[in-house]
């Protein structure tokens, strides 16, 4: 897997502050996306696990609450047998640090067993995420008002309450800090 982008210290992908991982590659070529540099598989440089481990350092500095993953697209089935590995060693070391990830699926896609993005190792990554934030980038739907999204047919997902309840389960500020015993 590439990565196009590491943020430290990023205020805007997620409550907090935050260390964001953009990886690359990505099929759905959403027009008007913000990242389109990263459609390319090949864009940015090899994640390795010196970057992992630099990722992990940073995440680990007590003023950041957790992890972003964005893109490109994370759930693409290339990137998928690097971020679950990757996610469960940030779970397990960090504990208390939350997981965003974002997606062009939507999350009744990725419930299909014909979506592309359902791979093995898909149950496992989001088993790791605290949230979803899911759908394409809808250019006609664009709003800078929005927390945490472009478009307004992209929802917050409360990941692990919609794993319990088998239904999606809207994210509110509520619910971050409700569970911060993760």
């Amino acid at each position: 897997m590439n990565y196009a982008e590491i943020k430290k210290c990023d205020i805007a992908n997620g409550v907090g502050v935050r260390t964001s991982l953009f990886v690359s590659g990505c099929r759905h070529g959403c027009p008007g996306c913000f990242n389109a540099v990263a459609w390319d598989f090949e864009a940015g440089e090899l994640f390795t696990p010196e970057v992992e481990d630099q990722i992990i350092d940073s995440i680990r500095t007590p003023y950041v609450d957790g992890l972003s993953v964005l893109g490109g697209e994370p759930l693409e089935p290339e990137n998928q047998a690097v971020l679950a590995p990757f996610l469960d060693r940030v779970h397990r070391e960090l504990p208390n640090k939350d997981i965003w990830l974002w997606t062009g699926f939507t999350w009744e896609e990725l419930k299909r067993q014909s979506c592309r993005a359902h791979t093995p190792h898909l149950d496992r990554i989001l088993s790791r995420l605290h949230v979803l934030v899911d759908g394409p980038f809808v250019e006609e739907q664009k709003d800078i008002t929005l927390r945490f999204r472009g478009s307004a047919n992209q929802r917050l997902i409360d990941v692990p309450a919609s794993l319990a309840a088998n239904a999606l389960v809207p994210w509110s500020d509520e619910s971050i800090f409700a569970k911060r015993s993760w």
